[in-house]
C-alpha cells in the first residue's frame, strides 16, 4: 500500500524531526566524499532550528507519511543582492529519506519552495549542491527543475 504523503510549512515543534533528517543528509554528504565536513550535534541544531524558525529567519517545509513521521524536507532563508535585483531565497538544505526518493517528494518540496519565494516577491532560488562527482545526480534533479549553473563555486571561511 502506498503511503499518502503532505506537505506542509515546518514549524518550531518539527525542529527535532528535521534536526534528525539533517543529520541524517550531512552523515550522507560525508560518507560519499570521505571527509569528515561537518560537526553536527543533534541538540544543538535542533536549537539552532527552533530559533531560526522563531524569528522567522529560516522557512521550512516538512513532508509527513500517513504515520505522521516527517521523511523529508526543504529549508529556505530570504536573502538580498544588487545582482538579484532584490529579495531571493536560498535553499540550504533539502533532503528525503531514501526510502520515499522515488516518489517525486524532492520535486514536490521544491514546487513548494517554488511556490513560497513567489508569495515572498523573491526574484530567484539559489542552492548549491554537495561535491562533484559524487553528487551528479542531485546536480541533474536541480537542472531537470529549471536550476542552471551559475559558473560559481561556493566559498567559506570560519569566523
Amino acid at each position: 500500500m502506498k503511503s499518502e504523503i503532505g506537505i506542509e510549512i515546518g514549524t518550531a515543534a518539527d525542529a527535532q524531526a528535521v534536526a534528525i533528517l539533517v543529520g541524517e543528509l550531512l552523515a550522507e554528504i560525508m560518507d560519499a566524499i570521505g571527509v569528515q565536513a561537518f560537526n553536527f550535534d543533534l541538540d544543538e541544531t535542533t536549537t539552532r532550528l527552533t530559533d531560526f524558525i522563531n524569528r522567522e529567519k529560516y522557512f521550512v517545509f516538512v513532508a509527513r507519511n500517513d504515520s505522521d513521521t516527517v521523511v523529508g524536507f526543504i529549508a529556505l532563508y530570504e536573502s538580498y543582492a544588487l545582482y538579484a535585483e532584490g529579495a531571493f531565497g536560498t535553499i540550504p538544505e533539502l533532503y528525503v529519506r531514501p526510502a520515499y526518493r522515488a516518489n517525486n517528494l524532492g520535486l514536490r518540496l521544491v514546487a513548494q519552495a517554488k511556490s513560497f519565494g513567489l508569495s515572498r516577491g523573491w526574484t530567484r532560488l539559489e542552492v548549491t549542491t554537495p561535491p562533484l562527482p559524487q553528487f551528479d545526480r542531485t546536480l541533474t534533479f536541480y537542472e531537470r527543475e529549471g536550476f542552471a549553473i551559475s559558473g560559481s563555486r561556493k566559498l567559506k571561511v570560519s569566523l
